[in-house]
């Protein structure tokens, strides 16, 4: 069903938004108290979630969406300490931080049955999903971890959601749903891939970012490419018209998409003629203060596909901050020698980056799992 050849043949781990290199350069760091890791480390280590007291919360059933009784504040919790915890145990060695994680892990798949809620149950479905993979990858090798049990919740749990929206939208128009719904299910669809060594489901995302129908596909993500009078293309984001808080949420999805499958082996950093870093930059560019060309975005809504169209950039949450830069800029930068310019100047407004607890107390803070200086300082 999906074309074949992204999968590796054989699966690196850990590998998904982070390698054994990451994890080894940071415990290094750390332990040298280098900055900027360990400027990175000490936000770690003071956020509340990172403690080995945290106790799960878990649910048999998830609701996300007006209408419901919400309770997902509970997952993204409890996810951003699990991993808190694991990268304390990764670079610190503290075998109590490995303990909770686990713990918080093992706790949720014994309970979880099922995500429900509006729409917005998409949305839980991807995010979580994507970040919770993550965290199991992490812990794969500890023995207090129950990793079949996990591998059961991901593939029975998140990942049919997860491609039900890939594959019929919630019946609605193809452009109905703005580009991070698609990104953060696709993200999920590859981190459970790495997570269970499966390859179709690793192509299945690979094969959507390239040539998928919905706006996460690089394609419609990024529909418009300028140059600027420094000389830097630029890509115009398919939420820029929408607002700001959305287009750091689509580099922080399509940033770990790239990431993980990175980690193994595929290159969609790079992919048309490196898309990705040219909406980046754009991105940064307006939310460091500069202007930055704007073309009419139109689209269809509903099941009907309504004609709407957006004139002018969004400038709500313009400049706000979020820990998307740092995977970025030491991808860009860092590996490939780029002049990132932009995304450079959007990361120094951010560095040293926090992760969930550090940003506003709604989901919106919990949007990425975070801690880039940390992770990615090369």
């Amino acid at each position: 069903m999906w074309s074949a050849g992204a999968a590796p043949v054989t699966w690196t781990h850990p590998g998904g938004l982070h390698n054994r290199g990451d994890l080894n350069r940071a415990k290094v760091r750390v332990a040298a108290g280098t900055d900027p890791w360990y400027s990175g480390w000490k936000l770690l280590t003071a956020n509340a979630h990172s403690a080995s007291t945290w106790t799960a919360r878990p649910a048999s059933i998830v609701y996300r969406g007006s209408g419901y009784a919400e309770n997902y504040a509970a997952l993204y919790n409890d996810i951003a300490a699990a991993y808190q915890n694991a990268l304390r145990w990764w670079i610190g060695g503290t075998t109590a931080n490995a303990a909770c994680a686990a713990a918080i892990c093992n706790a949720w798949a014994d309970t979880l049955t099922s995500i429900q809620g509006s729409a917005d149950r998409f949305l839980a479905a991807g995010i979580y999903g994507w970040q919770f993979a993550n965290v199991g990858e992490l812990l794969r090798d500890y023995s207090g971890f129950d990793l079949a049990a996990f591998q059961q919740m991901m593939l029975n749990v998140f990942y049919p959601v997860n491609n039900d929206f890939l594959v019929n939208h919630n019946a609605a128009c193809i452009t109905n749903y703005w580009a991070n719904w698609d990104l953060c299910n696709m993200a999920s669809i590859m981190a459970i891939g790495i997570l269970c060594e499966d390859g179709e489901k690793f192509d299945q995302a690979v094969t959507y970012f390239k040539s998928g129908a919905g706006n996460g596909s690089i394609a419609h993500a990024v529909p418009y490419l300028y140059m600027d009078d420094d000389g830097y293309v630029l890509g115009q984001w398919q939420e820029s018209g929408r607002d700001q808080g959305h287009c750091m949420l689509g580099m922080g999805q399509m940033g770990a998409l790239c990431e993980m499958a990175w980690n193994q082996g595929t290159d969609l950093y790079g992919y048309d003629d490196r898309r990705f870093f040219k909406a980046a930059q754009y991105v940064a560019k307006y939310n460091v203060g500069r202007d930055v060309p704007y073309t009419t975005y139109t689209w269809g809504s509903g099941t009907n596909c309504a004609v709407h169209s957006q004139t002018a950039l969004g400038s709500g949450s313009r400049g706000l901050l979020r820990p998307v830069w740092g995977m970025l800029h030491y991808h860009y930068n860092r590996r490939l020698y780029l002049d990132d310019k932009y995304i450079a100047q959007m990361y120094a407004l951010v560095a040293p980056e926090g992760g969930g607890g550090d940003y506003e107390s709604t989901s919106g803070g919990y949007d990425q799992l975070g801690f880039g200086t940390l992770m990615y300082a090369k």
